[in-house]
C-alpha cells in the first residue's frame, strides 16, 4: 500500500471518528426555577435571626454546653465527617485522572520464535556477532520508564473533577444541615425536659392541696356533714394524681437519655436551668426576606451543589461519544544478556505512540449512561426546587405558629388565674357547707389540667422559636 493510500485511509478514519460527535442523543434540559416570593408577610426587613451564631441565640449556659458537647461527640456528625473525607479522596482521584501517569519497571523472560515466521526468518539470517547467528531461544532483560496520558481534549476528565468538587462541597453543606437539625433537636428536648420538671412540680403541689382537701373531707365526715362517698372520691383523685407523676418521671428519664444520646454520652443526669419555666421568654424572631434562605439554608446549598455536579456529569457522559486521544511512551534499556544492558546506545529502547479512538457502531452502553446522567440532572432540578419550596413553607408555618401560640398562652394564662381563684372560693364554700364536694373536685381537676396545658403551651412556644431558627438556616455557624 502506497503512502498516498495510507493517507487516504487515515483521513477516512478521522472523518468517521469526528462524525460520531454528530450523533449524540439530545435530551431537552429543564431550566432551574430559582424564583421565590419576595416576603413572608409583606415585610421587607432584612434582619434575620437565622444568621445569629449559636452562642448569641442560645443564652442558657446549660443548653449551650449540651450543644457544644454534641458538636464534638455526636456519632452521626462523626460519620458524616468521614463521608466528607471520602469525598475529598474522590477529588484527588479525579484530579490525577487527567495528568500523565509514569511508572518505572523492569523484567526478564525468554522467547522462542518460530523460524517460519517473518521475525524468525529475519533472526536466522542476522548475526549478533560475526559468525554467531541469533539463538532460537532468546532471553530478554529490560528496565525503563513507561508513561501513559489521555489528552483531555473535550474536558471530560476536568469536568469529572469539577463534579467531584461540587459533590465534596455538597457533603460539607449536608453536614452543616445535620448540625442545624441536631442543635434544634437538643434544644427542643431540653425545653421539653424543663417543662416536664415544671409539670412534676405542679402535680406535687396539687397533691398537697388534694391531701388537705381529703383531710378536711374526713373531718366533715366525722361531723356527719358529708358521706363516705366524698372521702372515697377525694382518695381516688389523690391516687390518680399520684399516678400522673410516675408517667412524668419516666418521661424525664427518657428525655434525659435522648439528650445524652445526642451528645454521645451514656445515661447521666442532665444539668439544666432551675428557674421557673413559665418565666422563660421566647426569643423574638426576625425572619428577614425569603431570598436569604438560598444563602442561609445548608440543605438548599447542598441541593445547588448536587445540581451543579449533575450538570457536569452530563458533560462527562456526552464526551464519551467523542474521540479520545491517548499518548503512550517508554524509555529504557533492553538486552538479551545482562552484561550488555548498559552498552549504550545499542541497548537503548524508546517508543512514542498516539492513538485516536472513538465509538462508531453499537453505542448503546454510552447512550444509556448519557440518558441516565440527563435523567439525574432533571431529578436534581426537581430536588432543588422542592428543597426551596419546603424551606419557605417551613418558615411560613413556624411564623404563624409563633403568633398563634402567643395568643393561646395569653388566653390560657387568664384561664389559670380564674381557675386558681375558683379553687380558693370552692374550698371556702365547702368548709362552710355551702358547696358540694364535687365542685371542689372538679375545680381542682380543671386547674391542674389548665396549669399543665399552660406549661405545654410555653414549651411549644420555645420549640417554635427553635424550629424557626432552624428553618431560617441558623445553628450551623
Amino acid at each position: 500500500m502506497t503512502n498516498k493510500q495510507l493517507t487516504n485511509w487515515a483521513g477516512i478514519a478521522l472523518i468517521s471518528l469526528l462524525t460520531t460527535a454528530c450523533t449524540i442523543p439530545r435530551i431537552a434540559l429543564r431550566s432551574v426555577n430559582k424564583s421565590i416570593p419576595a416576603s413572608y408577610n409583606g415585610s421587607q426587613d432584612t434582619t434575620n435571626t437565622g444568621r445569629l451564631a449559636l452562642r448569641d441565640y442560645f443564652r442558657d449556659p446549660y443548653l449551650y454546653a449540651l450543644i457544644d458537647t454534641a458538636l464534638n461527640n455526636n456519632q452521626e456528625l462523626n460519620i458524616t465527617t468521614q463521608e466528607i473525607q471520602i469525598a475529598t479522596n474522590e477529588v484527588f482521584a479525579r484530579a490525577g485522572a487527567y495528568r500523565p501517569t509514569v511508572s518505572l519497571g523492569g523484567g526478564t523472560g525468554v522467547e522462542k520464535v518460530s523460524r517460519y515466521t517473518s521475525k524468525g526468518a529475519a533472526d536466522a539470517v542476522t548475526d549478533i556477532k560475526p559468525g554467531i547467528e541469533t539463538p532460537e531461544v532468546l532471553p530478554n532483560f529490560y528496565f525503563g520508564a513507561f508513561a501513559n496520558w489521555e489528552v483531555d481534549i473535550w474536558h471530560k476528565l476536568r469536568n469529572a473533577r469539577k463534579s467531584a468538587i461540587a459533590s465534596y462541597l455538597g457533603s460539607i453543606e449536608g453536614r452543616n444541615f445535620m448540625v442545624t437539625n441536631i442543635v434544634a433537636e437538643i434544644a427542643n428536648n431540653y425545653y421539653e425536659l424543663l417543662s416536664l420538671d415544671t409539670q412534676l412540680s405542679i402535680i406535687q403541689r396539687n397533691l398537697v392541696i388534694l391531701n388537705n382537701a381529703l383531710s378536711i373531707t374526713r373531718q366533715e365526715k366525722e361531723a356527719a356533714k358529708v358521706t363516705e362517698l366524698a372521702v372515697r372520691r377525694f382518695e381516688a383523685e389523690v391516687l390518680k394524681t399520684q399516678s400522673l407523676q410516675y408517667d412524668i418521671q419516666q418521661n424525664i428519664v427518657e428525655k434525659e437519655n435522648r439528650i445524652n444520646f445526642l451528645t454521645g454520652r451514656f445515661p447521666q443526669h442532665v444539668d439544666r436551668n432551675p428557674q421557673n419555666f413559665n418565666d422563660l421568654v421566647p426569643n423574638t424572631m426576625a425572619s428577614g426576606v425569603p431570598m436569604q434562605l438560598l444563602e442561609n439554608r445548608p440543605d438548599i446549598r447542598q441541593a445547588e451543589r448536587n445540581l451543579e455536579a449533575a450538570n457536569l456529569d452530563v458533560g462527562v457522559a456526552r464526551a464519551n461519544f467523542l474521540p479520545s486521544l491517548n499518548i503512550s511512551a517508554s524509555l529504557g534499556v533492553m538486552a538479551y544478556n545482562p552484561l550488555y544492558i548498559l552498552n549504550l546506545p545499542q541497548s537503548l529502547m524508546a517508543s512514542l505512540l498516539g492513538d485516536l479512538t472513538g465509538p462508531l457502531i453499537n453505542k448503546n452502553a454510552i447512550t444509556a449512561l448519557y440518558r441516565s446522567a440527563s435523567a439525574k440532572q432533571i431529578q436534581a432540578v426537581y430536588s432543588y426546587q422542592r428543597t426551596v419550596l419546603n424551606a419557605y413553607i417551613e418558615v411560613a408555618n413556624q411564623l404563624a405558629n409563633i403568633n398563634n401560640l402567643q395568643q393561646k398562652y395569653t388566653t390560657k394564662s387568664s384561664q389559670v388565674d380564674a381557675l386558681v381563684q375558683s379553687t380558693n372560693i370552692s374550698l371556702k364554700l365547702f368548709t362552710s357547707a355551702r358547696a358540694d364536694y364535687m365542685e371542689v373536685l372538679l375545680t381542682q381537676r380543671d386547674v391542674l389540667e389548665a396549669r399543665m396545658e399552660l406549661v405545654e403551651t410555653r414549651m411549644r412556644q420555645l420549640n417554635a422559636t427553635v424550629n424557626t431558627y432552624r428553618a431560617l438556616g441558623g445553628g450551623w455557624r
